[in-house]
């Protein structure tokens, strides 16, 4: 079933790519098209856009499946982070993005392109699924071994029932919850649980649906093995 999933996702991209160039280049005669057409051909164009984001969704997750051993470059965390968040900022000027990195490099060792996902996975959860004016902090630290990413909201919280399985792929929010109009694939959480596992890590999340009486938050913590340099030798090479 795997494989299949991955072979049928590889063969969406190009079919995919063709909707939506034709619909983009129709639109762009919109002055001689009717108003429901326009409206048919920028609903084809997104929902292409969307089924994309989902092929390339399950094709990395048929990667970290089928080889879940990446890459291992050096990545800084410090610098991952401030990048995303910088990102997320862009795209969520109604949210409150607060940052917290050492002064000091986080280095682990990994795939940079997996590591930057798991980022913009957990920054776009919040800001999809938290209201407008949420603050969303987002901090790194090192420790005993282990790099550690948080990312914490004070938004409405996750209901219980939802926590155990919210790392399960195809698994969504109460649409209650979900402020976004771009919709959700179900897969982002699913993600960074693998790519976290490919890595020799895990992520957890906390969280406390809000009530009358108290606010709710959630916060996603992953943890990953710090890079361990190696002892330098006392002997000299051989001739």
């Amino acid at each position: 079933v795997r494989q299949f999933v991955a072979d049928a996702s590889h063969e969406l991209r190009n079919p995919l790519a063709s909707i939506r160039g034709y619909a983009e280049l129709t639109r762009r005669g919109r002055e001689e098209l009717p108003a429901d057409t326009v409206f048919a051909l920028g609903r084809i164009e997104s929902e292409s856009q969307r089924m994309s984001r989902l092929v390339e969704q399950m094709l990395l997750l048929a990667r970290l499946d089928n080889d879940p051993a990446a890459a291992r470059d050096q990545v800084d965390l410090s610098e991952v982070t401030l990048n995303a968040v910088s990102d997320a900022r862009a795209a969520g000027p109604d949210h409150h993005w607060r940052v917290q990195v050492p002064d000091e490099p986080v280095m682990i060792s990994g795939d940079a392109g997996q590591v930057q996902q798991v980022m913009v996975n957990l920054l776009g959860n919040a800001r999809k699924h938290t209201p407008a004016g949420t603050t969303v902090t987002t901090s790194v630290s090192a420790d005993d071994g282990w790099a550690r990413i948080e990312v914490a909201d004070n938004g409405p919280g996750i209901p219980p029932a939802l926590t155990g399985q919210i790392f399960e792929r195809f698994t969504k929010a109460d649409a209650a919850r979900a402020h976004d109009a771009e919709g959700s694939t179900g897969l982002g959480l699913a993600i960074v649980a693998a790519v976290a596992t490919a890595h020799g890590g895990r992520v957890e999340v906390e969280s406390r649906p809000a009530t009358e009486t108290e606010p709710g938050y959630s916060r996603f913590i992953v943890r990953l093995p710090l890079t361990t340099t190696a002892e330098p030798s006392d002997s000299q090479p051989t001739a």
